[in-house]
């Protein structure tokens, strides 16, 4: 039983372990930033100026950043945005890590050299030879796919052709793998538009207090819908930037591997 549990916990994905241990610590972090510092400052800031008001009908408060993030939807939105920034941040390392493989002489030729059918079981024994990790890489997987194709077909096409279903098979799941931080750039706009319903839902419910003439009820509901809605919109953009960015590196690293393969590989192959 003691190893049964030891294999299925050696089979739960590494990213996913990640994933969760970063939203764990996303709403440790927000929350807490909330709780003790975000809070009780615009608690302060709203009973001052009410009391400013009081003094003066003519007073017109100044918007407060506490105020405006005050309520429970931008907290939401601001757990999420940590949560998808470290799943980027995550996969920028990774994409990082297999774009030094491009910096190394993986298939070692000397000028003029050639490759023949008969030689790809020598070229793949370096690439072979590298730490597990680092053979499951895009471009160690491309390179031996080409070597052990070339082998078997003895047709340079047929290689071409097999490192381009290489590389587009890995930026198809790339782009699959982004399928979170996609859900979670709709879901943060969303939860700002929920606030704005709470928050015109809540004044409606106080519009007698506004016919009586006391209007600070519902300015205070509609205040929480439009900075609900303003706080997420502008999160949404933040994060849509930076996936936008993610998604150009992981395409440079797929474009490049596939370069690399044609120019220190392919080039080089020969039948006679």
């Amino acid at each position: 039983m003691a190893s049964v549990a030891g294999v299925k916990r050696h089979n739960i994905p590494v990213e996913f372990l990640f994933q969760v241990f970063a939203l764990v610590v996303s709403v440790i972090i927000v929350h807490g930033m909330y709780v003790s510092v975000v809070r009780p400052q615009a608690a302060e800031v709203m009973a001052e100026q009410r009391a400013q008001m009081a003094v003066d009908e003519n007073y017109v408060p100044e918007r407060s950043i506490y105020v405006l993030i005050r309520d429970f939807e931008q907290e939401t939105c601001f757990i999420l945005m940590l949560w998808a920034m470290a799943i980027m941040g995550f996969k920028a390392w990774q994409s990082l890590g297999e774009r030094r493989m491009l910096q190394r002489d993986l298939v070692p030729l000397n000028e003029g050299m050639s490759i023949l059918p008969e030689d790809t079981r020598q070229f793949s024994r370096p690439v072979q030879a590298l730490p597990e990790h680092e053979r499951n890489r895009l471009l160690p997987r491309a390179l031996l796919t080409a070597l052990h194709r070339f082998r078997s077909t003895r047709n340079i096409q047929d290689v071409s052709t097999a490192v381009r279903t290489v590389c587009e098979s890995e930026s198809e799941r790339l782009d699959s793998e982004l399928s979170m931080v996609r859900y979670i750039a709709w879901a943060i706009p969303s939860i700002g538009f929920i606030g704005t319903v709470r928050g015109i839902g809540e004044a409606l419910g106080q519009a007698h207090q506004a016919v009586e003439g006391n209007i600070s009820g519902v300015t205070e509901s509609l205040g929480v819908a439009f900075n609900s809605t303003f706080i997420a919109l502008l999160l949404s953009i933040v994060l849509m930037f930076l996936m936008h960015q993610l998604q150009l590196l992981q395409e440079r690293l797929v474009l490049e591997s596939q370069d690399y393969c044609d120019d220190r590989l392919v080039q080089h192959l020969q039948v006679r």
